[in-house]
């Protein structure tokens, strides 16, 4: 970056410039997922071609959720929230047990320490604004999972109550790389 921003650095007309690529390559995308995921898919641009995950490891001291093959090779690497003080990450070895796209959120005052006295249970409706953003990847340990946000600029800047969150496209990136059985260990 230093180079290019260099005042020795001369671009003109024809100069050739490599940047990553952020289109997909494809959005030939499983025909098993329902329309309205299908469609969240390429509104967020994800690639319809997703390398397996053999699990996933979940490192609160770098901030980050990595994906791994079966030879424990990175194929993806996410920034993650990951619990707080008040809701610590919950160490240990889970399960992935499965997803649910452009899930409800069904909001549970019981289950959130900071929830207003008198707040009533209430189902919230599916959308890429829902608290869980476009994706829940529920875990084997009751109430945990790892999901979307629909403020990416608080990933790894804001606490959370005890999930994994990540940006929309990371988590829907996530959700085609796993499937129910996948290994998820959280470690500090």
């Amino acid at each position: 970056i230093m180079a290019l921003n260099s005042p020795s650095t001369k671009l003109s007309a024809g100069t050739k410039v490599v940047f990553p690529n952020a289109l997909p390559t494809s959005r030939d995308y499983d025909p098993k997922f329902r329309p309205d995921w299908r469609a969240t898919l390429d509104m967020l641009n994800v690639d319809a071609k997703q390398p397996q995950a053999d699990h996933v490891v979940v490192d609160k001291s770098d901030g980050v959720l990595r994906v791994l093959d079966a030879n424990d090779k990175l194929i993806a690497q996410f920034s993650a929230t990951m619990g707080s003080s008040h809701d610590p990450l919950p160490l240990g070895t889970w399960t992935i047990k499965g997803s649910d796209y452009n899930p409800k959120f069904h909001f549970n005052p019981a289950l959130f320490w900071d929830a207003k006295k008198g707040q009533k249970k209430e189902m919230l409706p599916p959308g890429p604004n829902g608290p869980v953003g476009v994706v829940w990847m529920d875990l084997s340990k009751d109430h945990y999972g790892i999901h979307g946000t629909p403020n990416p600029e608080t990933i790894g800047r804001a606490e959370s109550h005890g999930c994994i969150r990540l940006t929309n496209w990371d988590a829907a990136r996530l959700s085609m790389m796993i499937k129910p059985g996948t290994k998820a260990v959280f470690q500090a």
